[in-house]
This record gives C-alpha cells, sequence and structure tokens, in this order.
C-alpha cells in the first residue's frame, strides 16, 4: 500500500477515535444534563455511598417497579446532597457507608402507591411489609399519602453499613415495614438496634436533616430549597 494512502488511513483512524470519544463525552454530559437545575446525583457528590434503590426492583410494599423509576440511582437538590456528604463524612470516621433505598421521587410514582393501595385485593407483599395491619387502613394511618416530601428532592432514606464487614447493622425492622416497631422511640426492639439507628439518627440531625418519628430510616433537610414543590422528572 503507498505510503500516502498509510498515512491517510493512520490520520482518519486518529480522527474517528477523536470523534468517537467526544461523542462519549457528550453523552455522558448529555446524561447529567437531564437533571432538572439544582439536583445532582448522590453518588457525584458521595463517592462512598452505596445504593438499593428499591423502587427500581419488585422488592417494596408493591411487589413491582414502581412508575417513574427508570434506574437504580439516587438524586437529591444539590443542599440535601451536600448536607448528607457531612452526615456521610461523619459516618465514615465511626466505620460506616450510608446505604440509600431512596431519595427524590417522582409524583408518578406517589401516583402509583395511591393506585395500589386502593386495589384491596393487591397484598402480595403483605407478610414482609405490612404483616399486622390491614391494607385499608394505610392511607389512614399515614403510610401512603397523595404527596410525600421526597418528591420535593430534599427526603432521604438510608441505613447503615459496617465497613469492616460489608453488613447492615441491625435496626430492628426493615425500611417500609408499616408498623409501630419502626418508630423512633419504640419498645419494641433492642438497646443494639437502638444504639443502632441512633447512630444514624445523631449523624443526619448533625448535619441538618429532621427526623421523621414514625421511620427510623426517613430523614427530610431541615431548610429544603423547594418546600412547595413536587417535581415529576423520572429518575434515569
Amino acid at each position: 500500500m503507498p505510503e500516502a494512502v498509510t498515512m491517510r488511513n493512520k490520520r482518519w483512524g486518529i480522527v474517528f477515535s477523536a470523534v468517537l470519544a467526544l461523542l462519549v463525552f457528550c453523552a455522558a454530559v448529555s446524561s447529567q444534563n437531564q437533571l432538572p437545575e439544582g439536583f445532582v446525583y448522590v453518588t457525584d457528590v458521595i463517592p462512598t455511598a452505596l445504593l438499593e434503590i428499591r423502587y427500581f426492583s419488585e422488592d417494596n410494599f408493591v411487589g413491582a417497579v414502581i412508575d417513574g423509576y427508570h434506574a437504580p440511582k439516587a438524586i437529591l437538590t444539590i443542599e440535601a446532597a451536600q448536607a448528607l456528604k457531612k452526615a456521610a463524612d461523619l459516618l465514615y470516621e465511626q466505620g460506616y457507608y450510608i446505604k440509600i433505598f431512596d431519595a427524590y421521587r417522582p409524583q408518578r410514582a406517589v401516583d402509583h402507591f395511591i393506585r395500589w393501595a386502593k386495589d384491596l385485593n393487591d397484598t402480595k407483599m403483605k407478610e414482609k411489609y405490612y404483616p399486622a395491619l390491614d391494607k385499608s387502613v394505610l392511607f389512614e394511618l399515614g403510610y401512603i399519602a397523595e404527596k410525600s416530601g421526597h418528591s420535593r428532592g430534599s427526603t432521604v432514606d438510608l441505613t447503615l453499613v459496617d465497613i469492616s464487614t460489608g453488613e447492615e447493622l441491625d435496626m430492628g425492622s426493615g425500611f417500609d415495614f408499616f408498623g409501630e416497631i419502626s418508630n423512633h422511640g419504640t419498645d419494641l426492639i433492642t438497646e443494639e438496634q437502638e444504639e443502632n439507628r441512633n447512630i444514624l439518627r445523631d449523624a443526619m440531625v448533625a448535619a441538618g436533616f429532621e427526623v421523621y418519628p414514625e421511620e427510623w430510616w426517613h430523614y427530610k433537610l431541615k431548610d429544603e430549597p423547594y418546600p412547595d414543590t413536587y417535581f415529576d422528572f423520572p429518575v434515569e
């Protein structure tokens, strides 16, 4: 093959590689830009955060992937993510990772919960998530509502993982368990389980989050930036 043709092919190869790299970069930027202004992916701010996004799976009280969850990602407002990093740093110093079950939640997901709650015949997840309750009382008791603070983007559901063992701390009940045992201050758990909850609580409160009395895993940023806005963009 003539030397000129070889050089030309090499140049085209270099150009092609550069264009491909640019396209990959632009795709990554485009993915980031899908988020509305003021929101971030939590793992971009807290690389050590573990994710177990339950509503992107069938392991939740509905038993199905929830509307609006297109990827197992955690999204928060910038302010909430920065505050959560403070908590995560405090906990890391004590030997714990944070594990997130849910963060920003689209309104369409809440609407999915409402439809599910109205179908009293669908109880396939009752044994794991609400064994002592009749599904008909979930609205009345406040476990299901037409609006969720998660949709404002500054609320997070999480637990702790021991860095040395890789195991979750025993909190006495699982995420999204509907019952008194999930409450802060309950007398249905052991001393060790209460201490574990308090490790999480103390770090979150120190970072600017508020406790939700009925759910040990649920924390809302005290000074949330969008207190009256319920967003509906998908998690992707």
